[in-house]
């Protein structure tokens, strides 16, 4: 008997939704991450730390950058290491704690986030932002916001 796909008539909505979630997550993150290694020999995982360094006007601790991105902390101290092998970011200790080090984005990282940034842009245009109109992009990201919201009220903070 030929295999067939389920339609989403046939799948319960909740379980639609949750499976294309994580269907886009998956596969647009896999775009941008083959398009930043091909182009800047940069995962996504690396360019993520960057992007919360280059949003801060400030030296980030380390301990806020694993709170802040998807990667778990020994996840982001590989990626700073990284990074500090690259030129790409500085550690300092912290003014505040001296238990803490500071991270921040060196000249030569805040080029390439620039120009990363530029690829992530145009590589997420024809699959992501060019489909969806700011209405999309605003109730995605209330939903995101909602789901965040209740994590963090049932686990504390990421």
């Amino acid at each position: 008997m030929p295999k067939r796909k389920l339609t989403q008539a046939e799948m319960p909505v909740a379980d639609h939704a949750f499976y294309g979630l994580v269907w886009a997550g998956t596969t647009l993150t896999e775009r941008v991450d083959r398009a930043l290694s091909k182009a800047h020999d940069l995962p996504a995982s690396w360019f993520e730390v960057m992007l919360w360094l280059a949003s801060s006007p400030d030296p980030v601790p380390a301990s806020v950058l694993g709170n802040s991105t998807m990667l778990s902390r020994s996840q982001v101290s590989r990626v700073v290491d990284a990074l500090q092998a690259r030129g790409l970011v500085t550690r300092t200790p912290s003014a505040k704690d001296a238990r803490s080090v500071e991270v921040a984005l060196t000249p030569a990282g805040h080029r390439l986030f620039t120009e990363a940034d530029a690829t992530r842009r145009e590589t997420l245009a024809p699959a992501f932002t060019d489909l969806l109109d700011r209405d999309d992009l605003e109730a995605l990201s209330a939903v995101w916001l909602k789901l965040k919201a209740a994590k963090e009220k049932t686990e504390g903070p990421a």
